[in-house]
Formats: structure tokens, C-alpha cells, sequence
């Protein structure tokens, strides 16, 4: 299984909770990315959003610094908001971060829990799966194809159309990033690829009757079953000792999800829902080393089998040394426990 982490690139703090400037809190997240890739970690993904609080609006620019800085760890979005971009931008943006960093670029496509990317690009929500619908056509069609033809509803048709550069990679890897709509998992499996599962709540258990219509529905299209790969993104941090993680992380994730909450119509989030969310079940990745490769190792059995695992660490608040540990721990004693 690859294990790796996903970043929202959240402005930082310091180990007393004071916000440090957007510049510092980027080269940051850029050594960061540098111990992932000496801890051994498989992949690195940066999230994309338009909001005060992250500076991933534009992922590929920190993915390509981060490029010219590592040497064998994987670089994708996490997720590429494509519903509210132009795919042949987007292509092209991926195409050059994969010449840069010598075939090691990736992508995940998806809708995007947020909204806010909708009315800033002049989009209507209302079409907000169309628009992905369509726009991932478009996407796969260029990758597929240095000459393109095409229409669709939302963007002007190209005619015989020759998209640049290409990248190293053929094909280009496109994972599809899905929450928990049934016709997510399907369009993926129809389409044989490999699908990433945000789990931010819950018990990740839950979500195998969804996987299973993904592997379904791709077995239907006539996919092999090693293209019908599973990934799975999950809130997650390592410390130590598992008091040590719970004391580090709590304090930032009620705070973050408390504050998300009051925009969602959440309740506010509670000691008792950490704890089992923390638990055998529930979807949070919190503990020591030990603990935290077992629980993964039973989540890939639930789900029936998975191949790559991302933990989300930056929306606790927690400081730039802390989460240097985090990624230590992760790279040096999780991956190896569960890899065993």
C-alpha cells in the first residue's frame, strides 16, 4: 500500500498558536514535502481552494517548486476542483509539472467540498455536476490524444486541435476524487479510474457497499481489476504515544470543525465525537505508530483491499515541528508496519 499525506497548505502557526506570514508558512509546506520524500513516503498531494485561511489556489506552482526540491516521492492535487477550471489548462499545467519532476506527477480530479470556486470563476452551482461531467470527458479526451476534437455545453469546441506539451507519463495517472454520492463511484468505475475516497467522518467501513458498485460498474465496462484501484484520504495524525496525539491534535480539530460547522449546519464538535471517531471504527487516524498501522490495516480490509493511503494533517492547528514529527513517524514506522 502507498502511504503518503495530503496538505490543504493551511496558513501555519507556531507552537504557541500565533499565525505566521503566508511566506513563511509556504516554505514551510515546501520542507515539509523535502522530509515526506526522506522519510520514504510514496505520494504527496496539495488540496485546492479559494479561501482566506489556505494558500492552494494554485497547487501546481507548489507542486512544481516542491519538484525541483525531492527525488522519488509522487506529486498530485488533492483534488484538482476541475468542475470550475479549463481542462485544457489543466492538462497543461500537469503535463509540465510531470516533464519537471521526471514522470512523478499526479492528479485528482474532483468537484470540490467547497463552493466558493463556483461564483469567483462565474460558474452556477446548479450545474455543478454537469460541469464535471463533462469537464472530465474533456480531460481524458486530451490526454489520450495530442490532436483533439470536441464539444460540450460549457466550453467552446475545439476542431483539430493539438494540445502541449505531453507528459512523460503515458498514460498520465487521473485518479477521481469522491465524497459519498453513488453515481461518483460509478462514473469512475465506468471510466476504469482509480478512484480516492474522502472519509472525514464516520466509520470507514461504511463505505464498501459504494466501493463495491465502483468495482461493479468497472468490471461491467469490461476494466481490469488492477485499474480499479482504491485510495483512501482520511483525517490522521501520528505522534509518539497516543495520549500525546490526542492532546496535540484535539484542541485544533474542534476548533476547525466547529468553525466549518457553523457554514454546513454542523453541531459542534464534541469530546465524546472525537473519541469515537478516534475509536476501532470511526475514521480518524489518531494514535501512535502502532496502533494507527493496525487501524489502517483494518480499513483496507473492510474496504476490501486498498492501495494507497493519505493522511490529512494540516486543519489542527498543529506547528511546523509537530507535523515534521507526524511525517517521520508515518514514513518510518507506519508505512513499514503496515507494509509488512
Amino acid at each position: 500500500m502507498e502511504i503518503g499525506i495530503d496538505s490543504f497548505a493551511a496558513v501555519a502557526a507556531t507552537q504557541t498558536g500565533a499565525e505566521i506570514s503566508s511566506t513563511e508558512s509556504m516554505a514551510q509546506l515546501l520542507e515539509r514535502i523535502e522530509k515526506a520524500d526522506q522519510s520514504g513516503l510514496d505520494v504527496f498531494g496539495i488540496g485546492e481552494h479559494h479561501r482566506k485561511e489556505f494558500l492552494d489556489s494554485a497547487p501546481t506552482l507548489i507542486l512544481a517548486a516542491a519538484a525541483a526540491r525531492t527525488h522519488r516521492i509522487r506529486l498530485t492535487s488533492a483534488v484538482t476542483v476541475l468542475s470550475a477550471a479549463d481542462p485544457v489548462r489543466v492538462f497543461q499545467n500537469f503535463a509540465t509539472l510531470d516533464l519537471i519532476s521526471k514522470g512523478r506527477a499526479e492528479m485528482v480530479v474532483g468537484r470540490g467540498s467547497f463552493t466558493e470556486a463556483f461564483p469567483l470563476f462565474g460558474l452556477n452551482l446548479q450545474d455543478y455536476d454537469a460541469l464535471f461531467s463533462e469537464k472530465l470527458d474533456l480531460l481524458l479526451k486530451i490526454r489520450d490524444n495530442e490532436l483533439v476534437n470536441w464539444s460540450g455545453k460549457f466550453r467552446p469546441a475545439l476542431r483539430n486541435q493539438l494540445i502541449y506539451p505531453r507528459p512523460q507519463q503515458n498514460p498520465f495517472p487521473i485518479w477521481v476524487g469522491v465524497g459519498g454520492t453513488p453515481q461518483s463511484f460509478v462514473r469512475a468505475g465506468m471510466l476504469g479510474l482509480p478512484l480516492m475516497v474522502a472519509v472525514i467522518g464516520g466509520e470507514t467501513h461504511r463505505f464498501r457497499p459504494l466501493i463495491d458498485l465502483y468495482r461493479e460498474a468497472g468490471q461491467r465496462a469490461g476494466h481490469a481489476p488492477e485499474k480499479l484501484k482504491v485510495g483512501l484520504h482520511s483525517i490522521g495524525y501520528v505522534a509518539n504515544t497516543t495520549q500525546e496525539a490526542i492532546d496535540d491534535f484535539y484542541p485544533g480539530y474542534a476548533e476547525t470543525f466547529t468553525r466549518i460547522g457553523k457554514e454546513r449546519g454542523w453541531p459542534p464538535v464534541r469530546r465524546e465525537h472525537f473519541e469515537a471517531q478516534r475509536g476501532p471504527l470511526g475514521a480518524l487516524l489518531i494514535g501512535g505508530p502502532e496502533e494507527v498501522a493496525e487501524k489502517i490495516s483494518r480499513h483496507s480490509e473492510a474496504l476490501g483491499g486498498i492501495s494507497r493511503l493519505t493522511f490529512q494533517m494540516d486543519n489542527a492547528g498543529l506547528s511546523h515541528t509537530k507535523l515534521l514529527q507526524a511525517i517521520e513517524l508515518i514514513g518510518k514506522r507506519v508505512a513499514p508496519l503496515v507494509n509488512q
